[in-house]
């Protein structure tokens, strides 16, 4: 199998980022890569199925590197899991520890997919920095949410602004208008209560002359030029 692996230093880079970490990934017992760990309570991790054989041959409950005793059964410890410990971290189609991920294919791998065809020429990096990648852009993403809800609601406050002063200047033009036709009115019922009032002047004193002049005395000459109202 080691034959047929890429020794390009592409390939050879994968596999030394793949096995960074292989002492953390190992169980302790059949020295392989984990298969279903289980956290003890130690902080040691074991292969589901190489723990139960322990467990069942002697007859209790411990840790089988630090000894520590565990109050826990398999299947309680199973529950304890982490959502991110429950995810699947194994490759369905070698069975090994999906440490890198695929960037042309955007999928994780384990390292016989790297040095597979299907993989032929791709680029990988680890789990670890693709997470840091993703954590750093759902980051940039919450701060441009908040900012772009920030200009949302500094534009709905303009606008809120702008309208009541709007509202504002239109109450104002309407009060103007409002007394502007009060006074003009007003104005009206002023002079036509003078005109009445000097209409009735002239009349009681045609009256009057009418009364005062001799009886020989013909209508009023009224003088060219003048015209002749018809009261």
């Amino acid at each position: 199998l080691t034959s047929g692996l890429d020794k390009s230093p592409g390939a050879c880079k994968v596999r030394k980022m793949a096995s960074l970490s292989e002492g953390e990934l190992s169980c302790p017992v059949c020295c392989e890569s984990i298969r279903d760990p289980i956290p003890l309570s130690c902080s040691h991790r074991v292969c589901k199925s190489c723990l139960q054989n322990i467990w069942d041959t002697k007859g209790s409950r411990e840790c089988p590197v630090c000894k520590r005793k565990s109050s826990l059964d398999i299947p309680l410890l199973l529950s304890s899991k982490s959502p991110s410990e429950k995810a699947e971290t194994f490759c369905r189609q070698h069975g090994k520890e999906l440490r890198l991920f695929c960037l042309d294919d955007q999928h994780p791998v384990c390292l016989d997919c790297c040095d597979s065809e299907r993989h032929t020429n791709h680029r990988f990096c680890t789990v670890k920095e693709i997470a840091q990648d993703y954590k750093v852009e759902r980051q940039i993403k919450e701060e441009f949410e908040k900012l772009y809800q920030f200009l949302r609601d500094e534009e709905a406050a303009r606008i809120t602004a702008l309208r009541e002063e709007e509202q504002q200047k239109r109450q104002m033009m309407t009060e103007k208008i409002e007394k502007m036709s009060r006074e003009i009115e007003a104005l009206s019922d002023t002079i036509r209560a003078i005109e009445e009032e000097m209409g009735a002047e002239d009349i009681a004193f045609v009256q009057q002359s009418m009364l005062e002049k001799p009886a020989n005395m013909g209508p009023p000459r009224i003088p060219e030029g003048y015209l002749y109202c018809k009261l």
